[in-house]
């Protein structure tokens, strides 16, 4: 775990819908030191071939409008601009861009559910939820199944609309995910996100928010469970640029078995303009065996003084002996002391989960790693 600065002007401004404008990594970048390029099946490199198939179950409450445009349609890329090599590689492959739109003061009952059940090969998606001034909805995607996919999603999220996305990535070990999700949030709107990442051989999650009004909300809250071999990265970045905004950042992982890897960056940047922000960010992982490795690093910039409030906090390590003692001594074997404090560890994130079928599945999760 190390904590770093670096320049975050720099790595926002790098942002382009041009893929020419972003070399090949080689691995000693700063955006790409983390990653194991060799795994990532030529997403990186412009070799990987757009072959794969996908099995997507839609579920649309009433009222909520679906439709597959080009990128030509103005909704595609408005929330922001892709910000690496493999999003900029997936703006420019997808054939149509699946946009959704969430009427103005609609107050959606159900939850809009994308199941996506990845059937083999190459695959590179966009999606759009438009949702109007005022509106309510909670978007639902899951993942699962194989293959290599890259992608983008948008969010644009309207002046006093209140949005929640749940993204659950649960695909089998062989399957490798890289996905940038940019987020533009309005005046007085409030956006949540909670990312759960438990499957998948290499997983790379981007969120990146924005703001288009005074008075935005973003909470970002993240739980993932990294096993023997797996790679599990989320790499945030929240620009304030806009005076009277909030952000909220927590993210916790475990980490069990020889090469287990999560790597966790959190990067926040408040613009001279972006006077009483109000900002934190934290991020907490748990080791539970030897040879697995956990990389954190918060990054908060502050270029204005006038600030609500601006902070971070990271760190890793291993169980509490002494709140296994104090299990065991009161009768609990050591496997369920273990069990009690992994459950007591991830908790808060998972009572935070306000879909309750995604909450139960999460448990039910996070049970199975305990009993491996």
């Amino acid at each position: 775990m190390g904590l770093e600065t670096k320049p975050l002007v720099t790595l926002h401004e790098k942002a382009s819908y041009d893929l020419a404008d972003f070399p090949v990594p080689t691995g000693r970048e700063e955006e790409w030191r983390f990653t194991p390029l060799s795994r990532l099946k030529g997403l990186h490199d412009g070799s990987a071939v757009s072959d794969g198939t996908d099995k997507v179950e839609l579920v649309l409450p009433e009222g909520i409008g679906a439709e597959l445009v080009g990128r030509d349609d103005p909704r595609v890329g408005k929330a922001g601009k892709p910000a690496d090599r493999v999003a900029a590689q997936a703006f420019a492959s997808f054939e149509k861009a699946t946009v959704l739109t969430v009427p103005r003061e609609a107050v959606v009952a159900e939850p809009i559910r994308i199941d996506v059940h990845g059937e083999g090969g190459t695959l590179f998606t966009h999606l759009v939820v438009d949702v109007k001034p005022m509106a309510e909805v909670v978007v639902v995607v899951t993942h699962t199944g194989t293959g290599v996919r890259a992608g983008n999603v948008e969010f644009l999220v309207g002046d006093g609309a209140k949005v929640t996305f749940v993204a659950l990535q649960d695909s089998d070990r062989d399957a490798v995910h890289l996905a940038q999700h940019t987020v533009l949030v309005g005046r007085d709107a409030t956006f949540k996100s909670i990312l759960v990442t438990l499957g998948g051989d290499v997983v790379r999650l981007s969120p990146r928010v924005g703001y288009a009004g005074r008075g935005g909300d973003a909470e970002l809250v993240g739980l993932y469970f990294a096993d023997t071999g797996q790679h599990l990265e989320h790499r945030l970045l929240v620009d304030h640029s806009v005076p009277d905004c909030r952000s909220n950042v927590i993210y916790k992982g475990g980490l069990q078995g020889e090469g287990a890897h999560t790597v966790w960056i959190g990067d926040v940047i408040i613009r001279a303009e972006a006077t009483g922000t109000d900002t934190y960010e934290l991020n907490r992982n748990l080791l539970l065996t030897d040879g697995a490795r956990a990389d954190s690093v918060p990054n908060l910039e502050i270029l204005t003084g006038e600030i609500t409030g601006a902070g971070h906090a990271s760190a890793s390590g291993r169980l509490d002996d002494e709140h296994l003692f104090y299990l065991q001594a009161r009768g609990i074997p050591e496997s369920e002391a273990r069990r009690l404090v992994v459950h007591g560890f991830f908790n808060e994130l998972i009572q935070r989960i306000d879909v309750p079928e995604i909450q139960e599945r999460v448990l039910a999760a996070v049970e199975a790693e305990l009993t491996r």
